[in-house]
């Protein structure tokens, strides 16, 4: 059956899985249906290998909320659908419990600079003449840095690195305290978020982002990624982040979720299937 296709007018779908293997079913396995479902994932994971999409990617859960955990990025919701139903039709049935999922698409920040806004700091800020080369240049490096900026948000490509971190998460509506995100208006909710954007651009080289928009999709408002090599990175962004005004006064929080990027023949290994 060929499924609908369904398109984003930019960017991509990702989808967040994660499963508990159940103990008892697997113990019923024979050797051969371990190695089937292994090699049935090395193969997906082989087929889904791009650096942007398609892209399936495999984790080993660290705390015991989860034991197998899969991101997936795909340009139409059907390919992201149909790689979510060939990694479970994978595993011998019975076998996978659902724990959490989250469907979400990559985005344009609202809150960008624009390229106005970048010609006004240029003439008023630094005094630069419109008509000088200067101006001319740094115009130029401005639009390109935006340019690759939007690219990356739109179709990321994640570095591979050893821990990846997740989190859902939304930001405060309720009417019940002055804390109202969506009562801000523009100018001010523009203005909070370049002080929380400056806390992420610290840890340039030791943290990965990547923030896809679930708003209408699903519970939360937004899917956070982390990738990281070392986990106190992950612990330093999101400690720092809570003494930002955006987090402190309208962050609400879903499970985080500290994985380690495993391929297949490891991560058997490492669960002892």
């Amino acid at each position: 059956m060929s499924l609908p296709p369904v398109k984003l007018n930019q960017g991509i779908h990702v989808m967040h899985l994660f499963y508990r293997i159940d103990r008892v079913r697997w113990s019923q396995l024979s050797p051969a249906e371990s190695t089937g479902a292994r090699a049935k994932l090395e193969a997906l994971c082989a087929a889904n290998a791009n650096p942007c999409q398609p892209r399936l990617t495999c984790y080993a859960n660290v705390g015991g909320k989860a034991d197998l955990v899969f991101m997936l990025q795909a340009a139409e919701l059907g390919q992201v659908a149909q790689m979510h139903r060939d990694l479970e039709a994978g595993f011998p049935p019975g076998a996978l419990q659902p724990v959490f999922s989250y469907l979400s698409v990559t985005e344009l920040s609202e809150y960008m600079p624009t390229e106005e806004e970048s010609r006004q700091m240029l003439v008023q800020q630094e005094k630069l003449s419109p008509d000088s080369d200067e101006f001319k240049t740094r115009m130029a490096e401005s639009n390109k840095r935006r340019a690759d900026y939007e690219h990356y948000r739109l179709y990321p490509e994640m570095p591979d690195w050893e821990v990846m971190g997740f989190y859902p998460m939304s930001k405060r509506r309720a009417t019940t305290d002055a804390y109202n995100w969506y009562m801000l208006d523009f100018a001010t909710r523009k203005r909070l978020m370049g002080g929380h954007a400056r806390v992420g651009r610290k840890f340039a080289g030791r943290v990965s982002q990547l923030i896809t928009g679930s708003t209408g999709l699903d519970e939360w408002e937004w899917g956070v990624t982390l990738m990281a090599h070392q986990i106190d990175a992950l612990k330093e962004i999101v400690y720092e982040m809570r003494f930002d005004e955006v987090t402190a006064r309208y962050g609400e929080f879903g499970p985080f979720y500290v994985n380690l990027r495993l391929q297949p023949a490891a991560l058997w290994e490492h669960l002892r299937l």
